[in-house]
């Protein structure tokens, strides 16, 4: 797997990164922390050497996996975890990173990003200069290597920079879900920031394993999705059909198609994929190999727009 540059620093990532939200358990069921550490060791195994995760992941249980799968291996792998919106305090800021390091079992955090802007979930709205100030320092001080931001708009993120470097943006961004590319990937595109892009499965909805009448375990919070809703999901069932004579076309997953797509897009560094299994994790590697025609992905995205087309203005992915 070609390795990618994160933004205008010296770190290089994968273009598919493990996501590992599912590995801290909350907010999800069904969710086994030895498949957890099996399918992040067969990530790297596949060239997948980028791992994201946040602090409010399990409340820190992400982050504790990660070390586990990670242990003797670190070496390997490029770690960008998150500071939550409740936590930008300058000194809860350092406090959070300390807390992030020690769950990690790591030295340094190779990419250390704002989960949300202030203000967000009812937190206090502090100044963007103060977080900004507990980064750089951190930076100095050699806890981490770049800065990113991720949830930011356009406008929150030229303000962010007006206080340091920012090298990535980590937005809701697949087939379904396209609302970044008119406000801040432009921005990103002329201003050499990487385009970290999670959900690019749209939570699982891409790969095509959840049928017309699927209902979620309780506590899944998938189940809170947008596209998942009744005015949206028969949208979303009529495009997997189409999309999926294409992937059969390629020999190719759902799945790969998906993250194919996505990666293809002018402005996008990465993908971030999570799996519950090993299994999971090398199908998601293999989508860096993917090589879809222009045709196929100028079909491939209108189709996606048959269901982006109706979402209306809906600000975040749930409701």
């Amino acid at each position: 797997m070609k390795l990618r540059s994160l933004g205008a620093s010296d770190i290089k990532i994968s273009p598919v990164i493990m996501g590992t939200w599912q590995a801290g358990k909350d907010m999800w069921a069904g969710i086994d922390d030895n498949e957890s550490i099996r399918a992040m060791r067969a990530a790297l195994d596949a060239g997948i050497t980028t791992f994201d995760t946040a602090e409010v992941y399990g409340n820190g249980h992400s982050e504790k996996i990660i070390a586990k799968a990670l242990r003797g291996r670190r070496h390997q792998a490029i770690l960008a975890s998150k500071v939550f919106s409740n936590h930008l305090e300058y000194q809860k800021v350092m406090d959070a990173c300390h807390r992030s390091l020690k769950n990690l079992d790591t030295e340094t955090i190779d990419l250390y990003q704002i989960h949300w802007p202030p203000g967000s979930f009812g937190s206090k709205k502090v100044p963007i200069e103060e977080p900004m100030r507990a980064l750089n320092d951190l930076k100095d001080q050699g806890k981490i290597r770049a800065i990113g931001v991720s949830n930011f708009s356009r406008s929150q993120i030229e303000e962010a920079r007006k206080f340091g470097d920012i090298v990535s943006l980590q937005p809701p961004y697949s087939l379904f879900w396209r609302k970044v590319e008119t406000d801040a990937m432009p921005y990103c595109v002329e201003n050499n920031i990487s385009v970290l892009a999670y959900s690019s499965m749209a939570q699982g909805i891409l790969t095509g394993k959840f049928g017309p009448q699927h209902r979620f375990a309780k506590g899944d919070h998938r189940s809170d999705n947008v596209l998942f809703q009744p005015e949206n999901y028969p949208r979303v069932q009529q495009a997997l059909e189409r999309l999926r004579a294409i992937a059969d076309a390629n020999q190719i997953s759902l799945g790969q198609l998906a993250l194919s797509w996505v990666l293809s897009r002018p402005g996008t560094c990465c993908a971030i994929a999570g799996a519950r299994s090993a299994e999971q994790a090398v199908e998601n590697a293999r989508a860096a190999d993917v090589a879809l025609s222009d045709e196929d992905l100028a079909d491939i995205s209108r189709i996606g727009r048959t269901v982006t087309d109706h979402l209306g203005d809906y600000p975040i992915m749930w409701i």
